[in-house]
């Protein structure tokens, strides 16, 4: 195991993760108003950009032999086999949401609904999958490498860490709201990292990430900014389920669960 490279990608795990979750540096100083955006969501997107030019240099010049598993292989064979549970999850969230949010009473540009509503959760998925699955979840099993439930270690930790980051993006909503995003957040952590440890494709829980994250969607016609509770008693036992399956493909194919 090469030391020197684990607290390299350790270093770079937690600057990536401030990063994601503070908004910073962007936020200091990109303040853009274009139509009706949110000038906050083009400041997040910069710093998107920021933490990709920061990694993948880090990753190439002193970890070359980091393999994240951004390539094209296994990601069709992956899609077919885990990818209909995901999908499933991001519509019924989406059908929660539209039920949720009624009566609408935005009116959004085509733009906004682009930005905030597509391109800005691309961001996301590809920010924290890169992060929590390709350096964190990889991190974690390198540690415990000498462990045979290596692979379920990291995958149940990244998880957890996961789920519990989430927290700093629902402060000051009811408690029920807060529980409910950490144990959904969990579950979903955990269905990323089994169907990313099953392929060692990177790709595929980035693109069922962004699927999933789009269900959020209905937010541009709304003026809402808390979940409503209609949409967590529908949202929270599929995540639930959701957990409890990537949980059976553990048991199932042996991660030593």
């Amino acid at each position: 195991m090469n030391k020197k490279e684990l607290i390299t990608v350790g270093i770079l795990t937690i600057l990536t993760a401030f990063m994601d979750i503070s908004g910073l540096p962007c936020a200091l100083f990109v303040n853009i108003e274009v139509l009706d955006i949110a000038p906050f969501y083009w400041a997040l997107m910069c710093n998107f950009i920021v933490i990709g030019v920061i990694v993948f240099p880090v990753l190439k010049f002193l970890c070359p032999d980091w393999k994240l598993g951004l390539n094209a292989e296994g990601i069709a064979v992956g899609f077919k086999k885990y990818g209909a549970v995901g999908i499933a999850a991001g519509i019924l969230s989406g059908a929660a949401f539209f039920i949720g949010l009624q009566p609408f009473d935005n009116k959004p540009t085509v733009l906004k609904v682009l930005i905030e509503g597509i391109i800005y959760y691309f961001g996301v998925a590809f920010v924290e999958e890169l992060y929590v699955r390709g350096l964190l979840l990889n991190l974690i099993e390198k540690l415990f490498a000498n462990r045979k439930n290596k692979t379920a270690i990291a995958v149940i930790s990244s998880s957890l860490i996961f789920g519990i980051g989430h927290i700093f993006g629902v402060l000051g909503q009811p408690f029920l709201t807060i529980a409910a995003k950490v144990i959904w957040t969990v579950a979903l952590g955990l269905y990323f990292g089994v169907i990313y440890k099953k392929i060692n494709n990177l790709w595929l829980p980035i693109i069922l990430h962004f699927l999933i994250d789009i269900s959020a969607m209905p937010y541009c016609f709304s003026t809402a900014a808390a979940y409503p509770e209609i949409s967590l008693y529908i949202i929270l036992p599929v995540y639930i389920l959701l957990g409890l399956y990537s949980f059976y493909i553990m048991k199932k194919d042996d991660f030593s669960v």
